[in-house]
């Protein structure tokens, strides 16, 4: 069946309950899966003799501003994870009511084990219910599943490429550096947070995505011609108010890093048909960036022997894509260098969403913004790069 689509959010989240652990993971882990704990004063999660209190703003659709808080009691918090991030039908019934057509689903797993083998295989859990998921209207919610990048193990993470290539995932979420065996190792001495070395890496590994270990998997995205997605650069959030809101801007900011990497070290030249997605960052600051990298390249290529054989601007324009959820200096620079391929979202159901006002949203970030234009950002451009 066709589908006509007018808007498609290129980034919604999930929040999958607690409780699909123990269903997802390899029986032999089973009984390690998971618990949500009451609390006199909220709801903790409960892993490996770790206590962690929930925090709700990553379920804040529908609410008001003022209302917002990090977390909640009992019972109120579960009525926001059942219905902003883990019911497939509730999920549909929102989105018709923000008159979105069809979502790109981010978001969850893996689990923060001090077992790497538990840690990696709750990969394969998490991706294995997003599938589920999104089975419920597959002409309406896309999944992009999550694998590891490890240098010493690339090949596991093309099988798992190529296998939710076969289940029909529209996209490969990588952390933004790759993960290391050091890494993992404080995983296993409980110094490192599992979920957030999942979307950062390790940001001071000693080799990094230009590096040649880590080619085949960027052939094999292009030959799959499957974009490959980062979120939040190599910058965690912390949840107290005073480093919450520079926090989250630094996180937009950072995603600089891992993208000047791989057009500086030339991943774009021998991989030309890869697509790469920034998601959640803005693009306000892509022309910026594109700009400054052609200005310094010109000026730096010499002694630093940059071989590429093109400014970094054009690889930007050809190979680079971000999503942005309220960003008129980025609407703005659309026809500058490196500001071309751009996706709107809602970022539902998380604290910095525009549901259910997104059509609203939409008619104030477009104003004055010609048709055609608007719907290459707001539909065509994500149909295109997801495959849809």
């Amino acid at each position: 069946m066709s589908q006509l689509y007018n808007v498609i959010d290129s980034d919604q989240h999930v929040n999958p309950p607690a409780q699909m652990w123990a269903e997802y993971l390899p029986e032999k882990f089973r009984a390690r899966a998971p618990v949500i704990e009451d609390g006199e004063d909220g709801q903790y999660f409960v892993f490996e003799g770790r206590r962690k209190k929930v925090i709700t703003l990553s379920a804040m659709a529908g609410t008001d501003a003022k209302d917002y808080k990090a977390d909640a009691k009992s019972g109120e918090i579960e009525k926001r994870a059942r219905d902003a991030g883990a019911d497939a039908t509730v999920r549909l019934s929102e989105m018709k009511r923000d008159g979105i057509d069809a979502a790109i689903m981010f978001g969850g797993g893996p689990l923060g084990s001090s077992d790497p083998e538990l840690f990696l295989a709750s990969f394969e859990a998490y991706n294995r219910w997003l599938n589920d998921f999104c089975s419920t209207d597959p002409q309406k919610l896309f999944g992009v599943g999550y694998v590891p990048m490890l240098a010493h193990d690339i090949q596991g993470s093309i099988k798992l490429m190529r296998e939710y290539a076969r289940l029909g995932f529209r996209g490969i979420n990588i952390p933004a550096f790759p993960m290391t065996e050091k890494s993992l190792a404080g995983l296993a001495a409980g110094g490192s947070a599992g979920p957030m070395l999942a979307i950062t890496g390790d940001a001071q590994a000693d080799i990094g995505y230009d590096s040649p270990e880590f080619d085949p998997f960027w052939a094999c995205a292009a030959e799959l011609d499957m974009p490959i997605t980062i979120h939040l650069g190599a910058r965690g959030v912390r949840m107290d108010p005073r480093h919450f809101l520079p926090d989250l801007l630094m996180t937009k900011l950072a995603m600089a890093e891992p993208v000047a990497i791989m057009i500086f070290g030339g991943v774009f030249e021998r991989h030309p048909g890869l697509k790469f997605v920034t998601v959640e960052a803005g693009v306000g600051w892509f022309s910026f960036a594109a700009d400054y990298m052609d200005r310094t390249w010109e000026k730096q290529r010499f002694w630093t022997k940059n071989t590429l054989q093109n400014p970094p601007s054009f690889y930007f324009d050809r190979n680079i894509y971000g999503t942005f959820i309220h960003d008129r200096s980025g609407i703005e620079n659309r026809n500058q260098l490196g500001g071309r391929n751009i996706m709107w979202s809602s970022d539902y159901p998380h604290s910095e969403t525009t549901f259910p006002e997104s059509q609203a949203w939409i008619d104030r970030l477009f104003a004055g913004v010609p048709e055609a234009d608007k719907a290459d950002i707001i539909c065509n451009r994500a149909k295109t790069v997801f495959r849809l």
